[in-house]
Protein backbone atom coordinates (compact mmCIF):
# COMPACT_ATOMS: atom_id res chain seq x y z
CA UNK A 1 0.00 0.00 0.00
CA UNK A 2 1.28 3.27 -0.93
CA UNK A 3 0.49 4.94 2.89
CA UNK A 4 1.37 8.20 1.59
CA UNK A 5 -1.14 8.82 -1.33
CA UNK A 6 -3.62 7.32 1.16
CA UNK A 7 -2.86 10.03 3.83
CA UNK A 8 -2.71 12.71 0.99
CA UNK A 9 -6.42 11.47 0.13
CA UNK A 10 -7.26 11.56 3.94
CA UNK A 11 -5.45 15.34 4.36
CA UNK A 12 -7.69 16.25 1.80
CA UNK A 13 -10.63 14.98 2.53
CA UNK A 14 -10.61 16.11 6.74
CA UNK A 15 -9.49 19.51 5.76
CA UNK A 16 -12.65 20.24 3.70
CA UNK A 17 -15.04 18.37 6.93
CA UNK A 18 -13.24 20.46 9.21
CA UNK A 19 -14.25 23.71 7.11
CA UNK A 20 -17.28 22.86 6.31
CA UNK A 21 -18.86 22.01 10.11
CA UNK A 22 -16.92 24.69 11.52
CA UNK A 23 -17.61 24.24 15.79
CA UNK A 24 -19.83 21.52 14.43
CA UNK A 25 -19.10 17.91 16.58
CA UNK A 26 -20.24 14.63 13.93
CA UNK A 27 -20.96 11.36 14.86
CA UNK A 28 -22.46 9.27 11.50
CA UNK A 29 -22.59 10.65 8.02
CA UNK A 30 -26.42 10.10 6.59
CA UNK A 31 -26.34 10.29 2.73
CA UNK A 32 -23.19 11.54 2.75
CA UNK A 33 -23.81 14.58 4.94
CA UNK A 34 -23.27 15.46 9.12
CA UNK A 35 -27.05 16.03 9.40
CA UNK A 36 -26.51 16.19 13.19
CA UNK A 37 -24.88 18.27 15.71
CA UNK A 38 -24.12 16.08 18.79
CA UNK A 39 -23.49 19.45 20.70
CA UNK A 40 -27.29 19.57 20.53
CA UNK A 41 -27.96 15.94 20.18
CA UNK A 42 -26.06 15.12 23.73
CA UNK A 43 -22.68 16.99 24.29
CA UNK A 44 -21.80 13.45 26.57
CA UNK A 45 -21.99 10.71 23.51
CA UNK A 46 -19.41 8.55 24.28
CA UNK A 47 -18.18 9.40 20.45
CA UNK A 48 -17.73 13.11 20.78
CA UNK A 49 -14.19 12.92 21.47
CA UNK A 50 -13.21 11.48 17.93
CA UNK A 51 -13.45 14.35 15.48
CA UNK A 52 -11.27 16.17 17.90
CA UNK A 53 -8.70 13.16 18.07
CA UNK A 54 -8.36 13.27 14.81
CA UNK A 55 -7.93 17.03 14.75
CA UNK A 56 -4.83 16.97 16.80
CA UNK A 57 -3.77 14.38 14.67
CA UNK A 58 -3.63 16.80 11.75
CA UNK A 59 -2.54 19.44 13.84
CA UNK A 60 0.70 18.16 15.27
CA UNK A 61 1.22 16.80 11.75
CA UNK A 62 0.37 19.44 9.16
CA UNK A 63 0.54 22.46 12.02
CA UNK A 64 -2.69 23.93 10.43
CA UNK A 65 -3.83 26.21 12.79
CA UNK A 66 -7.68 25.39 11.56
CA UNK A 67 -7.54 21.73 13.30
CA UNK A 68 -6.56 23.81 16.64
CA UNK A 69 -9.04 26.04 16.89
CA UNK A 70 -11.85 23.29 15.92
CA UNK A 71 -10.48 21.15 18.45
CA UNK A 72 -10.43 24.12 21.18
CA UNK A 73 -13.65 24.63 20.81
CA UNK A 74 -15.20 21.13 21.31
CA UNK A 75 -12.84 21.35 24.61
CA UNK A 76 -13.95 24.32 25.47
CA UNK A 77 -17.75 23.08 24.77
CA UNK A 78 -17.13 19.76 26.95
CA UNK A 79 -17.02 21.88 30.32
CA UNK A 80 -20.40 22.10 30.26
CA UNK A 81 -20.17 18.14 30.92
CA UNK A 82 -17.53 18.66 33.57
CA UNK A 83 -19.60 20.91 35.46
CA UNK A 84 -22.40 18.49 35.40
CA UNK A 85 -20.40 15.44 35.53
CA UNK A 86 -23.54 13.27 36.19
CA UNK A 87 -23.90 12.33 32.73
CA UNK A 88 -20.89 10.96 32.52
CA UNK A 89 -20.42 7.39 32.53
CA UNK A 90 -17.10 5.24 31.79
CA UNK A 91 -15.85 6.39 28.05
CA UNK A 92 -14.66 9.78 30.22
CA UNK A 93 -11.30 8.51 28.63
CA UNK A 94 -12.61 8.43 25.57
CA UNK A 95 -13.93 12.24 25.91
CA UNK A 96 -10.86 14.07 27.47
CA UNK A 97 -7.33 12.23 26.34
CA UNK A 98 -8.41 13.21 22.58
CA UNK A 99 -9.75 16.48 23.92
CA UNK A 100 -7.77 18.20 26.87
CA UNK A 101 -5.44 15.87 27.40
CA UNK A 102 -4.24 15.80 23.70
CA UNK A 103 -4.32 20.08 23.88
CA UNK A 104 -2.29 19.48 26.83
CA UNK A 105 -0.06 17.20 25.76
CA UNK A 106 0.57 19.57 22.26
CA UNK A 107 0.38 22.70 23.77
CA UNK A 108 1.07 22.59 27.55
CA UNK A 109 -2.15 24.67 27.91
CA UNK A 110 -2.58 24.30 31.59
CA UNK A 111 -6.20 24.44 31.25
CA UNK A 112 -6.42 21.80 29.61
CA UNK A 113 -4.29 19.81 31.73
CA UNK A 114 -6.92 20.46 35.09
CA UNK A 115 -9.58 19.52 32.28
CA UNK A 116 -7.76 16.20 31.77
CA UNK A 117 -7.33 15.40 35.79
CA UNK A 118 -10.74 16.64 36.80
CA UNK A 119 -11.85 13.46 34.05
CA UNK A 120 -8.97 11.17 35.54
CA UNK A 121 -10.71 11.69 38.72
CA UNK A 122 -14.35 11.70 37.87
CA UNK A 123 -13.22 7.80 36.11
CA UNK A 124 -11.43 6.30 39.31
CA UNK A 125 -14.33 7.34 41.08
CA UNK A 126 -16.20 4.47 39.44
CA UNK A 127 -14.11 2.03 40.70
CA UNK A 128 -15.45 -1.14 42.10
CA UNK A 129 -13.02 -2.31 45.08
CA UNK A 130 -15.10 -5.22 45.76
CA UNK A 131 -14.77 -6.61 42.31
CA UNK A 132 -11.75 -4.73 41.13
CA UNK A 133 -13.16 -2.98 38.09
CA UNK A 134 -14.28 0.46 36.92
CA UNK A 135 -18.31 0.47 36.35
CA UNK A 136 -19.87 0.90 32.88
CA UNK A 137 -22.90 3.02 32.32
CA UNK A 138 -25.31 4.42 35.20
CA UNK A 139 -28.70 3.76 36.51
CA UNK A 140 -29.10 0.08 37.82
CA UNK A 141 -25.85 -1.19 36.33
CA UNK A 142 -23.70 -1.03 39.73
CA UNK A 143 -21.94 -4.27 38.73
CA UNK A 144 -20.81 -3.95 35.06
CA UNK A 145 -18.00 -3.65 33.58
CA UNK A 146 -17.19 -3.82 29.65
CA UNK A 147 -14.36 -4.62 27.55
CA UNK A 148 -14.20 -0.90 25.91
CA UNK A 149 -13.00 0.40 29.60
CA UNK A 150 -9.47 -0.87 28.35
CA UNK A 151 -9.44 2.32 26.04
CA UNK A 152 -10.16 4.39 28.34
CA UNK A 153 -7.72 3.44 31.10
CA UNK A 154 -4.82 5.23 29.69
CA UNK A 155 -6.77 8.50 31.16
CA UNK A 156 -5.37 7.10 34.72
CA UNK A 157 -1.90 5.85 33.43
CA UNK A 158 -1.56 10.09 32.40
CA UNK A 159 -2.89 11.43 35.92
CA UNK A 160 -0.32 8.82 37.72
CA UNK A 161 1.98 9.89 35.85
CA UNK A 162 1.27 14.00 35.81
CA UNK A 163 0.55 13.71 39.60
CA UNK A 164 2.89 11.19 40.60
CA UNK A 165 -0.02 9.60 42.10
CA UNK A 166 0.23 5.85 42.16
CA UNK A 167 -3.94 5.26 42.82
CA UNK A 168 -4.85 6.30 39.56
CA UNK A 169 -2.52 3.16 37.96
CA UNK A 170 -3.39 0.99 40.49
CA UNK A 171 -6.72 0.82 39.45
CA UNK A 172 -6.28 1.01 35.68
CA UNK A 173 -4.16 -2.41 36.68
CA UNK A 174 -6.52 -3.71 38.69
CA UNK A 175 -9.16 -3.00 36.03
CA UNK A 176 -7.08 -4.86 33.44
CA UNK A 177 -6.77 -7.76 35.52
CA UNK A 178 -9.83 -8.32 35.96
CA UNK A 179 -10.77 -8.13 32.06
CA UNK A 180 -7.65 -10.42 31.59
CA UNK A 181 -9.65 -12.69 34.34
CA UNK A 182 -13.42 -12.49 33.22
CA UNK A 183 -13.71 -10.75 29.62
CA UNK A 184 -10.75 -12.86 27.90
CA UNK A 185 -11.69 -16.33 26.78
CA UNK A 186 -8.91 -19.06 26.48
CA UNK A 187 -8.67 -18.95 22.77
CA UNK A 188 -8.35 -15.04 23.13
CA UNK A 189 -11.63 -13.96 22.36
CA UNK A 190 -13.03 -11.80 24.35
CA UNK A 191 -16.70 -11.39 26.26
CA UNK A 192 -17.92 -7.59 25.96
CA UNK A 193 -19.73 -7.52 29.13
CA UNK A 194 -19.08 -8.98 32.98
CA UNK A 195 -21.53 -8.52 35.67
CA UNK A 196 -20.59 -9.24 38.77
CA UNK A 197 -22.39 -8.67 42.75
CA UNK A 198 -21.39 -5.03 43.05
CA UNK A 199 -21.25 -5.61 47.39
CA UNK A 200 -19.49 -9.10 47.21
CA UNK A 201 -17.66 -8.65 43.51
CA UNK A 202 -18.49 -12.45 42.36
CA UNK A 203 -18.85 -12.84 39.02
CA UNK A 204 -22.73 -13.37 37.97
CA UNK A 205 -23.17 -13.37 33.97
CA UNK A 206 -21.67 -12.40 30.47
CA UNK A 207 -24.63 -10.84 28.54
CA UNK A 208 -24.20 -10.62 24.80
CA UNK A 209 -23.73 -6.75 25.01
CA UNK A 210 -23.50 -5.41 20.97
CA UNK A 211 -22.72 -8.72 19.58
CA UNK A 212 -24.98 -11.03 17.92
CA UNK A 213 -25.77 -13.14 21.03
CA UNK A 214 -24.19 -14.12 24.46
CA UNK A 215 -21.12 -16.30 23.72
CA UNK A 216 -20.58 -14.48 20.42
CA UNK A 217 -17.35 -12.22 19.47
CA UNK A 218 -18.43 -9.02 18.58
CA UNK A 219 -15.69 -7.51 16.69
CA UNK A 220 -15.13 -4.13 17.81
CA UNK A 221 -14.89 -5.29 21.48
CA UNK A 222 -12.11 -7.96 20.46
CA UNK A 223 -10.51 -4.37 18.78
CA UNK A 224 -10.65 -2.44 22.14
CA UNK A 225 -9.53 -6.00 23.74
CA UNK A 226 -6.32 -6.13 21.29
CA UNK A 227 -5.37 -2.51 21.46
CA UNK A 228 -6.41 -1.69 25.43
CA UNK A 229 -3.76 -4.81 26.39
CA UNK A 230 -1.15 -3.48 24.22
CA UNK A 231 -1.63 0.06 25.91
CA UNK A 232 -1.39 -1.87 29.44
CA UNK A 233 1.53 -3.39 28.33
CA UNK A 234 3.04 0.23 27.38
CA UNK A 235 2.40 2.00 30.65
CA UNK A 236 3.01 -1.08 32.79
CA UNK A 237 5.70 -3.44 31.48
CA UNK A 238 3.46 -6.24 32.36
CA UNK A 239 4.13 -9.43 29.90
CA UNK A 240 0.52 -10.87 30.52
CA UNK A 241 -0.50 -7.49 29.29
CA UNK A 242 1.01 -8.42 26.03
CA UNK A 243 0.74 -11.53 26.26
CA UNK A 244 -3.32 -11.52 26.32
CA UNK A 245 -2.81 -8.34 23.42
CA UNK A 246 -1.41 -11.20 21.43
CA UNK A 247 -3.97 -13.97 21.80
CA UNK A 248 -6.68 -11.71 20.58
CA UNK A 249 -5.14 -10.10 17.76
CA UNK A 250 -4.05 -13.92 16.76
CA UNK A 251 -7.77 -14.77 17.47
CA UNK A 252 -8.90 -11.48 15.05
CA UNK A 253 -6.13 -12.27 12.28
CA UNK A 254 -7.37 -15.81 12.04
CA UNK A 255 -11.11 -14.16 11.23
CA UNK A 256 -10.17 -11.47 9.43
CA UNK A 257 -8.13 -13.80 7.22
CA UNK A 258 -10.89 -15.29 6.02
CA UNK A 259 -12.72 -11.99 5.17
CA UNK A 260 -10.09 -10.25 2.87
CA UNK A 261 -8.67 -8.33 6.16
CA UNK A 262 -12.04 -6.52 6.59
CA UNK A 263 -13.74 -7.61 10.12
CA UNK A 264 -17.72 -8.59 10.19
CA UNK A 265 -19.86 -7.51 12.91
CA UNK A 266 -19.77 -10.52 14.88
CA UNK A 267 -16.94 -13.30 14.14
CA UNK A 268 -19.74 -16.35 15.47
CA UNK A 269 -23.00 -14.42 14.05
CA UNK A 270 -25.02 -16.29 11.41
CA UNK A 271 -23.06 -16.50 8.11
CA UNK A 272 -26.48 -14.32 6.66
CA UNK A 273 -26.95 -11.75 6.64
CA UNK A 274 -23.29 -10.10 6.43
CA UNK A 275 -22.92 -7.43 8.33
CA UNK A 276 -19.13 -5.91 8.39
CA UNK A 277 -17.62 -4.09 10.99
CA UNK A 278 -14.57 -1.87 9.51
CA UNK A 279 -14.74 0.68 12.88
CA UNK A 280 -13.34 -2.74 14.42
CA UNK A 281 -10.29 -3.62 11.99
CA UNK A 282 -9.53 -0.42 11.67
CA UNK A 283 -8.96 -0.18 16.13
CA UNK A 284 -7.72 -3.98 15.91
CA UNK A 285 -5.56 -2.46 13.34
CA UNK A 286 -4.01 0.28 15.66
CA UNK A 287 -3.29 -2.34 18.38
CA UNK A 288 -1.28 -4.55 15.98
CA UNK A 289 1.21 -1.26 15.51
CA UNK A 290 1.08 -1.27 19.11
CA UNK A 291 2.04 -4.65 19.49
CA UNK A 292 4.82 -4.44 17.26
CA UNK A 293 6.52 -1.51 18.78
CA UNK A 294 6.56 -4.07 22.11
CA UNK A 295 7.11 -6.81 20.68
CA UNK A 296 10.51 -8.69 19.61
CA UNK A 297 12.52 -8.48 16.76
CA UNK A 298 11.45 -11.86 15.16
CA UNK A 299 7.70 -10.85 15.68
CA UNK A 300 7.98 -7.16 14.35
CA UNK A 301 7.08 -7.39 10.94
CA UNK A 302 3.95 -10.37 11.54
CA UNK A 303 2.34 -7.58 13.36
CA UNK A 304 2.92 -4.54 11.22
CA UNK A 305 2.38 -6.15 8.10
CA UNK A 306 -0.89 -7.76 9.69
CA UNK A 307 -1.98 -4.21 9.94
CA UNK A 308 -0.76 -2.81 7.03
CA UNK A 309 -2.87 -5.66 5.41
CA UNK A 310 -6.25 -4.50 7.24
CA UNK A 311 -5.69 -0.73 6.56
CA UNK A 312 -5.21 -1.26 2.67
CA UNK A 313 -8.17 -3.38 2.50
CA UNK A 314 -9.97 -0.77 4.25
CA UNK A 315 -8.46 1.99 1.74
CA UNK A 316 -9.10 0.36 -1.34
CA UNK A 317 -12.67 -1.08 -0.72
CA UNK A 318 -14.13 0.84 2.00
CA UNK A 319 -13.35 4.13 1.85
CA UNK A 320 -15.48 7.46 0.54
CA UNK A 321 -12.52 9.57 -0.94
CA UNK A 322 -15.32 12.11 -2.60
CA UNK A 323 -14.93 15.66 -0.35
CA UNK A 324 -17.82 16.80 -0.83
CA UNK A 325 -19.11 13.99 0.92
CA UNK A 326 -18.83 13.47 4.67
CA UNK A 327 -17.71 10.30 6.01
CA UNK A 328 -14.56 8.41 5.35
CA UNK A 329 -14.72 5.12 6.14
CA UNK A 330 -17.76 3.43 5.16
CA UNK A 331 -19.53 0.22 6.73
CA UNK A 332 -18.62 0.60 9.87
CA UNK A 333 -21.55 -0.79 12.61
CA UNK A 334 -22.83 0.16 16.13
CA UNK A 335 -24.01 -2.97 17.35
CA UNK A 336 -25.77 -6.49 15.74
CA UNK A 337 -28.52 -5.39 13.72
CA UNK A 338 -28.18 -1.48 15.08
CA UNK A 339 -27.32 1.25 12.67
CA UNK A 340 -24.92 -0.99 10.08
CA UNK A 341 -23.24 -0.28 7.26
CA UNK A 342 -22.78 3.91 8.06
CA UNK A 343 -19.54 5.82 8.56
CA UNK A 344 -18.64 6.28 12.24
CA UNK A 345 -16.64 8.99 13.45
CA UNK A 346 -14.53 6.73 15.73
CA UNK A 347 -13.60 4.46 12.25
CA UNK A 348 -12.23 7.44 10.86
CA UNK A 349 -10.29 7.92 13.96
CA UNK A 350 -8.85 4.83 14.05
CA UNK A 351 -7.98 4.71 10.35
CA UNK A 352 -6.69 8.08 10.18
CA UNK A 353 -4.40 7.03 13.35
CA UNK A 354 -3.06 3.81 11.52
CA UNK A 355 -2.05 5.41 8.47
CA UNK A 356 -0.09 7.80 10.24
CA UNK A 357 1.56 5.54 12.93
CA UNK A 358 2.58 3.49 9.81
CA UNK A 359 4.49 6.35 7.99
CA UNK A 360 5.73 6.98 11.76
CA UNK A 361 3.58 10.64 11.68
CA UNK A 362 1.44 9.98 14.31
CA UNK A 363 0.55 11.71 17.88
CA UNK A 364 0.43 8.77 20.83
CA UNK A 365 -3.46 10.54 22.24
CA UNK A 366 -3.84 7.30 24.06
Amino acid sequence: MNAEKVLEKLEAKIHTQCMRLGERIPYIAENGKYQNDMRDVKLSWWTNGFWSGILWQMYQYTKDPIYRTAAEHTELEFDRILENFEVLHHDVGFLFLHTAVADYRLTGNPKSRTRGLHAANILAGRFNPSGNFIRAWNEDKTGWMIVDCLMNVPLLYWAEKELKDPRFGEIARRHTDTALQYLQRPDGSCNHIAVFDPVSGEPVEFPAGQGYKEGSSWSRGQAWAVYGFALGYRYTGRQEYLDAAKRTAHYFLANVAQTGFVSLLDFRAPAEPVYWDTSAAACAACGLLEIADAADESEKLFYRNSAEKMLEALAEKHCCWDVERDGILQNGSVAYEKQVHVPLIYGDYFFTEGILRLLGKEFMIW
